[in-house]
């Protein structure tokens, strides 16, 4: 959908769910998987989506009146999350539920913890963890934090691959011989 003459810009290898809503001065990477109802609005500011970047079933992508909002490369952006600020880094995972609230930046190789709440104008340090309401540092990311981030990423990017060929079709609603049955 164009929004004031600015149509998304779509890269190679995308998949986006027909159930998801993108419009405005929104750009989006190759290899990047937007699931099911999802809602990224670059309709007041940019946003930017770097390659290879998956972005869950539910989440909300926005920002602030003039407030970009880039999310760089091989981002995991986990189911429900809202995502209202001016950075995600490279290599970072948003969790289910999080919400990252204006001008918040999250460093390179990040974790944001389930549930958590980033308050506006916080900033993550590159390769820690940060959790909870208000979100507040944990620990430093191990190798085997930065491995499953990238495990994720690979098999979102599969998935979108694998959805865009057709392999989940959505179910029939059709009416069955039993009334109070969907087939």
């Amino acid at each position: 959908m164009s929004v004031k003459c600015k149509t998304p810009r779509i890269g190679r290898d995308v998949y986006i769910s027909p159930t998801s809503y993108v419009c405005g001065d929104l750009e989006i990477g190759d290899g990047c998987t937007i699931m099911h109802h999802v809602c990224i609005r670059g309709d007041i500011a940019p946003i930017r989506i770097g390659p290879n970047t998956n972005i869950q079933d539910g989440v909300v992508l926005h920002t602030r009146y003039g407030i970009p909002l880039d999310i760089e490369e091989r981002v995991v952006v986990g189911h429900r999350a809202v995502v209202h600020c001016r950075r995600v880094g490279a290599n970072s995972l948003i969790g289910i539920g999080a919400i990252v609230l204006d001008e918040a930046e999250i460093g390179k190789g990040a974790i944001v913890a389930a549930g958590a709440v980033v308050r506006p104008g916080t900033k993550v340090a590159p390769g820690t963890l940060v959790g909870g309401v208000p979100a507040k540092y944990l620990r430093d990311l191990n190798e085997e934090d930065h491995a499953e981030i990238q495990r994720i990423v690979d098999s979102y990017v599969e998935m979108g691959r694998r959805y865009a060929s057709g392999e989940f079709p959505p179910a029939g609603l059709t009416q069955s011989a039993s009334p109070d049955r969907i087939k």
